[in-house]
Order: C-alpha cells, then structure tokens, then sequence
C-alpha cells in the first residue's frame, strides 16, 4: 500500500515538490522472508516529470549493517530517458498518527543522479530495535515518507542557469563541524567548546544578553556553564546551528526508551534556560511520546519542577489507565510516592 501526498511547487525556485508515503503491511513476516542485501520496492511516483522509487531494506542494505542492526532506505531514479537529475530529499518514519517523527528524519542535501537506477540515501537509516518497538509498530506495519524536491534549470531569455539551493543550514552545520572563526569558549561538564558570539546570539535571546548585553561575560575569558552535562551542551550546540534535533545513538541493551526520555528532558531543561522555543517543542512531545510505566514517575517530577504542563499531563493521561497505574506502581514505591504527592497536588491547589 502507498499513498501519494501534492505538495505546492516551489515556483520561485524552478523545483517540484511531492512527498511520497510507503507502507509496508506484515513488517515481521516481510523481514523474515528476505535476507540482508535485499529491498522491498515501491511502486513508481513521478516527481518533476521522472519516476523514482523507494527501497526499503528492513534487514540492511549489506552485512555490516544487518550486524549493526539497521534498516536502510534509498531514493532511486526510474526514468529510463533521464541523465543528471538534480535532487534532494528527506527520509522521515511516520509515527501511529500518520505525522513524521521528526527524531527519526534524515536529509540528502542536493545531488545528482546520473541515470536510471542511480540512488542515494541511508544505510543507517534507523535501528531495528527503535523500529519494532510496540510504540512506534503499528499493527505490524511500517510507514516510510520521502518528501523529494527535483530542481530544473531555469531559462530566461538566451541564459540559463541554475539558481543555488537554500542550503544556509547546511552551511552552518559545517560550521559547527569546522568551527573556523570561532570567538567564545564554553567549559561544561569537564570538557571544552567552541562557538560564534553571533550565531548563538541570534538564536537564543538569552545568549544575546549574556555575550553581548548587560550580561555580558568578560571578553575572551571561557565561560563556564554548570549543572549541564556536555553531552546535552553538545545537542543543544547543534540544534542551535542546525536546526534539527539529535537523537540519542541507537543501542540493543533494551534501554533505549529511558536514555532517550532522559535525555530529550535534560535538553528540554536547556532549551528552556536558554529560551529555545523551537528545540522545547521537540523535547517535550519526544518525553510526552516515550512515556511507559518505567519513565513516567522521573517525567512527572521533571514536569512539576520546571512547570512543563504538557508533559505533567500527558503523564496523568498515560496513568488514567488502571493497568498502566498498577505497572508504574510496581516498578518502585518512589515511583508511586511520587504519584500520589502529584495527584494530590493537581486535586487540591493550594489556595
């Protein structure tokens, strides 16, 4: 079964936009049935006046990714006529509402492909583990989307040429990576980083105030951050030149749910402090989505001490149910002492 989303064309930019949705019905019978290295298709969608198709690897595209634990996807070109296709693209799971789970999405920046059967795309694209977890495997199905942007060349008079992508994030993230003009030093959590006054500035009011207004830290001394861990600064450093949110490393210890929950909310605290609104968004529906009986005492106490309402009651809702209450209450008595102090609380407000 697929489906095929119109999305309006990008006129300005002489592209064709189209998202295009592949849904892989018996997930578990189609893995067992067919080996690392081998694809399932999609049927044909034509985007910008060529035909491409998905490949959809649930065991990896090779032996070292089966090993890793991977599944891969790939964008191909299936126009038989076609030569140097330029395109780009990103690759998103759906998550049991239909919306793309904007953790698990990754972007092929333009490129060229060269004839029919040339794809692009990733071998690591999601760990199986996350995949076939009950929350994300809905009746056994798996719904990939791939929203493609073909760029034309665009001929004006006796001139023609092709008008650069917007590829300002892009740009930033190799900034991020090279760090060249670096002017601010961060210590955190015993280790050291490097930043652009300007660029934190510009997307954090509270960076704004500390490097160049009344708050102003001693110029070209390091700055020092506590009660933050440098794994988090490091996320919180990347969301603000990038502009994506990164997940946690895949494992296959089981835990993945926790460290994921407990790390979506100590960036969420950090995006908070430093008045990130778009990176809070994402932290709280990632820990309002990983919310299980193990996680949800640790989410309500995280909830009720920095007034994160939302999460505070996606924790009531998940525990309305009585077999979800009786779970949580038997994993730790902390975990139900904390339950009844908040219950208590939201019945009766203090006056």
């Amino acid at each position: 079964m697929s489906e095929l989303r119109d999305l309006p064309a990008d006129l300005a930019a002489g592209s064709d936009k189209r998202s295009y949705v592949i849904k892989v019905d018996g997930y578990s019978r189609v893995k067992g049935m067919i080996g690392h290295g081998d694809k399932v298709k999609s049927a044909p969608f034509s985007v910008g006046g060529y035909d491409w198709v998905l490949w959809f690897y649930p065991n990896g595209s090779d032996i070292t990714h089966y090993e890793a634990g991977y599944v891969s996807v790939f964008l191909a070109l299936d126009s038989g006529f076609a030569t140097d296709v330029r395109a780009k693209f990103r690759i998103s799971l759906l998550d049991k509402n239909g919306e793309p789970d904007i953790t698990r999405s990754k972007t092929n920046p333009e490129c060229i492909f060269s004839s029919k059967g040339s794809f692009k795309g990733f071998r690591d694209f999601i760990g199986r583990a996350y995949l076939e977890n009950p929350r994300n495997l809905s009746n056994d199905s798996v719904s990939i989307m791939c929203h493609v942007t073909v760029v034309k060349n665009i001929h004006k008079g006796n001139r023609s040429g092709l008008i650069p992508p917007r590829n300002l994030q892009q740009h930033l993230g190799d900034l991020l990576k090279s760090m060249d003009g670096a002017d601010v030093t961060f210590h955190v959590g015993g280790e050291s980083f490097l930043a652009h006054r300007a660029v934190l500035a510009a997307r954090s009011s509270v960076f704004r105030a500390e490097l160049f207004g009344g708050m102003k830290e001693k110029a070209g001394g390091p700055i020092e951050i506590s009660d933050m861990e440098s794994d988090v600064f490091k996320a919180l450093l990347h969301f603000i030149y990038t502009d994506e949110y990164e997940p946690v490393p895949e494992m296959t210890d089981g835990c993945e749910a926790r460290r994921e929950a407990v790390m979506a909310g100590h960036l969420l605290v950090a995006a908070d402090r430093y008045n990130i609104e778009g990176l809070k968004l994402i932290c709280e529906e990632r820990v309002c989505n990983l919310i299980n009986p193990d996680i949800v005492a640790t989410s309500l106490a995280l909830a009720e001490q920095h007034g994160f309402h939302g999460i505070k009651d996606a924790c009531f809702e998940f525990l309305a149910s009585p077999s979800n209450l009786e779970a949580m209450m038997s994993i730790s008595r902390i975990a139900a002492h904390q339950f009844s102090r908040s219950w208590l609380l939201a019945s009766c407000p203090p006056n």
